[in-house]
C-alpha cells in the first residue's frame, strides 16, 4: 500500500509540475510573439531606412555591437554613425531565418539569438530586450558574421594583418 501511494504521489506531482510548466511556457508565448514582431519590425525599419522608427526600438540606455571589433556604440553614438547611411537610403536588410527567445523568471527581461539572411549572407543577431512602459525595447544588440568551420583558416588569414594592429593597440591601453 505504501508503494502504491508513493507511485500515485509521484505521478500526481509529475502531472502537476508538467501542468505548471506548460502554463509557464504559455504565459511567455504572448511575450515571445510581441518580441518576435518587434524584432521583425526593427529589421523592416532598417531596410526601409526609416531612421526614427528604427531607433525608437532601442531603449535610451542601450548598446549596439557591430561586426567590426571597433563597433561598440551607445544609442546616441550609433545614431550618429548610422545617420548618413539612413539619409542615403544605404541601410541593411535583415530577415530572420530562425529565432530563439528566452526570459528571466519575472518576464521583464528577455534575450534572443537569431540567424539572419543578410547581404553578408548568414549573420547572427543576439541581444537583450526589456519591457519598458509596456513596450519591448532593445537594450543590447550584437551583430556577428557567421564563419563556417571549413573556411575559418582562410578568414583568419584575410583579417590577420588588420587585426594584429588592433590587438597591439588594445594591449597598450
Amino acid at each position: 500500500m505504501k508503494k502504491l501511494i508513493t507511485a500515485h504521489t509521484i505521478i500526481l506531482l509529475f502531472f502537476g509540475f508538467s501542468l505548471l510548466s506548460a502554463q509557464s511556457n504559455k504565459g511567455f508565448q504572448k511575450e515571445k510573439t510581441e518580441i518576435s514582431t518587434m524584432l521583425d519590425a526593427f529589421n523592416v525599419a532598417a531596410a526601409k531606412a526609416d531612421y526614427n522608427t528604427y531607433f525608437d526600438f532601442f531603449a535610451d540606455q542601450s548598446t549596439f555591437i557591430g561586426t567590426d571589433a571597433t563597433e561598440v556604440w551607445n544609442k546616441k553614438e550609433f545614431m550618429v554613425w548610422a545617420k548618413p547611411h539612413f539619409d542615403k537610403k544605404k541601410t541593411w536588410n535583415f530577415k530572420a531565418l530562425k529565432r530563439n527567445i528566452y526570459f528571466s523568471n519575472d518576464g521583464k527581461l528577455a534575450w534572443f539569438d537569431e540567424l539572419l539572411d543578410t547581404q553578408m549572407k548568414i549573420c547572427r543577431g543576439s541581444g537583450v530586450v526589456e519591457k519598458i512602459n509596456g513596450t519591448w525595447k532593445v537594450k543590447q544588440y550584437v551583430l556577428s558574421m557567421t564563419i563556417p568551420n571549413d573556411v575559418v583558416d582562410k578568414v583568419v588569414a584575410e583579417k590577420t594583418a588588420l587585426e594584429d594592429i588592433l590587438i597591439q593597440e588594445l594591449k597598450t591601453k
